[in-house]
């Protein structure tokens, strides 16, 4: 009878055991589920459901992207170009700590008119470095954005200077599509930043027709150049900026979106820029430094925006990415992590995915030195949108 007694305790306790490792196993699925769950994607898989998979994004601003640093000589080093606007020089585990922060999606913008002689030919150490940083995120398993980034000392849209911008345009997008074409799908390219005729007077103010018309000539010349580019860019997902990245009605009805007859399902993305509302995001002399999702006159300049992207494009089929937005610091990371959360938040409802614009100063998440984010309750706050 003991005996009986004692192995029926023995079983009993094996059942417990088993009970909890299920459990427990059950629990951590859960938990872990969105990396749990493959993406299954291939370079068949379509722009709108490359945005889908995108959670939120981060810019790995003024570093790879130095212009008008004239102190720089023309020959200067990899790292003083890097570092040139106070960064540090970019290491796998800058890269490495945003992943592990919550985000999937990696911005490099990157200036090439520094870097390439009067034939537009792109010095190759430099095109090394950016194989480098490319391949930071690449091993985080990020969807990562590469682009043109601040040459628009080369790429102009007036009609006396397109000849040399197209000529420019295309020679730089050869190469780099040239280098890039056998990366995955998970590295998209964007043809341009921001495009627009610097000092003029409709530069943030949505363009003119003859910009309008030769921006629409250079986003095709893009998507032509990248899909004779070889490899796998014949696929690759590829976004287009309105004139200056606008969401302005000017600008964002004038983008014509670009033929693209080697996909049958869509490759494009259009990308936009939005510091909303201007006062408080983006305008460095504006004292405002408080906001509420309450606050209706807080609020509306984010819901127009992102409506009228919607309206524009996602309605239609044509997916969005807000490849910058961030709010200055101004002493208030309170107010600015209920901002991002609710901006973030309201974007995805709308099917519309974010990049923080972290330009290492006033716009500044992840101290890159020291390896920490220096503003966690705003960096918290955007993942809790991303997820809502």
């Amino acid at each position: 009878m003991k005996k009986l007694i004692i192995i029926a305790a023995i079983a009993f306790i094996l059942l417990v055991i088993a009970f909890v490792v299920v459990r427990c196993r059950s629990v951590s699925s859960a938990n872990n589920s969105a990396d749990a769950i493959p993406l299954n994607l291939s370079m068949e898989t379509s722009a709108a459901e490359i945005v889908e998979h995108i959670k939120i994004g981060w810019n790995l601003g003024n570093t790879l992207d130095p212009v008008n640093l004239f102190w720089l000589p023309e020959n200067a080093r990899l790292s003083q170009f890097e570092s040139a606007w106070g960064n540090p020089v970019t290491t796998q585990a800058m890269i490495d700590a945003v992943k592990n922060a919550g985000f999937n999606a990696l911005r490099i913008p990157v200036s090439w008119s520094k870097v390439v002689d009067d034939q537009y030919n792109i010095r190759a150490d430099w095109m090394e470095r950016v194989i480098q940083v490319v391949n930071y995120g690449v091993s985080n398993d990020m969807f990562i954005i590469l682009n043109t980034h601040h040459d628009e000392s080369i790429f102009k849209f007036m009609d006396a200077e397109m000849e040399e911008s197209a000529k420019a345009f295309q020679r730089i997008w050869e190469q780099i599509a040239f280098t890039f074409r056998d990366y995955d799908i998970k590295l998209m390219f964007e043809g341009l930043n921001e495009p627009r005729t610097v000092g003029s007077s409709m530069e943030w103010n949505g363009g003119t027709p003859e910009e309008h018309r030769n921006l629409n000539i250079m986003n095709q010349l893009f998507v032509d150049t990248v899909r004779a580019g070889g490899g796998n860019n014949e696929k690759r997902v590829l976004l287009v900026p309105t004139y200056a990245a606008s969401a302005t009605s000017a600008a964002m009805n004038a983008l014509v979106i670009p033929n693209d007859p080697k996909n049958t399902n869509n490759k494009i993305i259009v990308s936009i820029h939005a510091y909303e509302p201007y006062n408080f995001a983006l305008n460095e002399n504006s004292p405002v430094n408080t906001w509420s999702n309450v606050n209706a006159s807080d609020t509306w300049p984010i819901i127009e925006r992102v409506n009228r992207m919607y309206d524009m494009y996602v309605s239609r089929g044509i997916p969005v990415i807000l490849g910058e937005l961030g709010a200055l610091n101004k002493n208030n990371e309170d107010a600015r992590a209920q901002w991002a959360e609710y901006y973030i938040s309201y974007a995805k409802s709308r099917g519309i995915k974010c990049f923080w614009w972290d330009d290492g100063g006033n716009f500044l998440l992840l101290n890159r030195r020291a390896g920490v984010f220096t503003y966690p309750q705003i960096v918290e706050a955007l993942i809790r949108g991303a997820e809502q």
